[in-house]
């Protein structure tokens, strides 16, 4: 890519394209447990470059406002939330969840300010853990579609949230990298013949196959794509595959392989151009892993390992991520605890927008080529004017999308797994990637 190609991938902030394109859809501002209280603390949210301000008031409304106050441009940050609005510390206007100012007290009583001031407000939608927010264009909202772990009871969701000192679409394109997992996390996904399918414990994900080079297929979309990483087998190799499918949900979530116990989402929602919000939710209808187990097992304990409020990390480039190299030589792939931190490690060397235009890329990277492609056109046909990829009727119904792994006979089609009747009727024939195969077979 060159650097004006890379750019229009991973700029988000004013008027880039990518940033019109994220705004036509639902993002996510914070998880719900962050605003719970009525009344309680007000939270700073940063997204596209924007800062808002939520908050929930006495009556349990969620609202989320500019963070600057329309009066002189204090933070309502640090405002008042009481009896059903949230107050300006400056001057002691006070604006309800819609925007409206319900009080003025450095004004007049009989003022018409009183009657017009509003500050901008946008729309939100709480579901499946987080409170969601319209960016766009306030006159063409689209319903909100919520996402697949809405299928899980609350008590099944559990989310880890992680600041990440680096653009999104790295970030991203670490979530669909499949192979970097059996060498990067491969002391936390180890071998094991006596499994038939990624089996979690209190400290691992074992997998059945030790294969370091998968062969990736890729089926693109009405969503964003799907592709497979297809391993040999440990058992039975010539007549079994150990396939891993991964999904992309155009613009920034990520659906990756489940394991026995719960299925796994990410969300790499862009802050600006230079930072990024890492959400992993693991989740189950029935199953699943406690909320404090999956912080723990992931390294990101609120106060231990990542900050309050900021959820920037203890282990930050600075101090390499407290790599310990005495258990490296024990053993231990990596030296640096949990699978989101040895990822950061990778995505933040990388620089704050990584030069593209440097990569060598080789056929294990059929996905990352399908992703900068997609997302590139896509942002070009936002610039044109053109809706944005996803946001197009008829959508495909997210809370159906689904991961996959497991072994499977040799030869099986792997397009026609958990392949739901809506996304058969909108893909029409199913088919690989022909210029992505030839673009990643000229690389190697």
């Amino acid at each position: 890519m060159t650097p004006g190609q890379n750019d229009l991938l991973c700029r988000v902030e004013g008027e880039a394209p990518m940033g019109k394109l994220m705004r036509q859809h639902w993002m996510p501002a914070c998880m719900i447990e962050e605003v719970a209280e009525p009344d309680g603390t007000p939270l700073r949210v940063r997204l596209l470059g924007e800062n808002i301000v939520v908050f929930r008031d006495t009556e349990g409304r969620i609202g989320a406002l500019d963070e600057l106050c329309p009066h002189r441009r204090a933070s309502l940050v640090f405002g008042r939330n009481e009896e059903c609005g949230l107050r300006c510390l400056y001057h002691g206007w006070k604006f309800d969840v819609a925007g409206n100012a319900v009080d003025m007290s450095s004004e007049p009583t009989d003022a018409k300010l009183r009657s017009t001031m509003k500050t901008k407000a946008y729309p939100v939608v709480e579901s499946a853990g987080f409170v969601w927010v319209w960016m766009g264009d306030p006159e063409n909202v689209i319903p909100f579609s919520p996402p697949n772990w809405s299928a899980a009871p609350a008590e099944k969701i559990s989310i880890v949230k992680m600041h990440g000192a680096c653009n999104w679409a790295q970030i991203l394109e670490g979530s669909i990298d499949s192979a970097h997992s059996s060498s990067l996390h491969s002391s936390n996904m180890p071998t094991a013949s006596e499994v038939s399918g990624s089996m979690a414990t209190d400290s691992a994900w074992l997998r059945p196959s030790a294969d370091k080079s998968p062969r990736i297929e890729v089926q693109k979309t009405p969503f964003g794509f799907r592709y497979v990483a297809i391993r040999k087998a440990i058992v039975d190799p010539d007549k079994q595959d150990y396939v891993r499918m991964t999904l992309f949900q155009a613009p920034y979530t990520v659906h990756i392989p489940p394991n026995d116990q719960y299925n796994l989402s990410q969300m790499l929602v862009p802050i600006d151009d230079v930072n990024t919000m890492f959400y992993w939710i693991a989740w189950h209808p029935t199953k699943g892993i406690s909320q404090d187990a999956w912080r723990k097992f992931c390294g990101a304990e609120i106060g231990k390992d990542v900050e309050p409020i900021t959820y920037k990390k203890v282990r930050t480039a600075e101090n390499n991520y407290l790599q310990d190299r005495a258990l490296m030589k024990a053993g231990d792939f990596t030296g640096i605890y949990g699978i989101p931190c040895q990822d950061m490690a990778m995505w933040e060397s990388m620089g704050a927008i990584a030069d593209r235009s440097e990569d060598l890329l080789g056929s294990s990277d059929k996905a990352i080529f399908t992703f900068r492609t997609q997302m590139y056109r896509a942002a070009q046909a936002v610039q044109k004017g053109e809706p944005a990829i996803g946001a197009i009727e008829p959508r495909v119904p997210l809370a159906k999308l689904k991961s996959f792994e497991g072994l499977v006979p040799k030869g099986y089609n792997w397009r026609l797994i958990n392949v739901s009747e809506e996304e058969k009727q909108l893909a029409g024939s199913v088919s690989n990637d022909e210029e992505v195969d030839a673009m990643a077979d000229a690389a190697s």
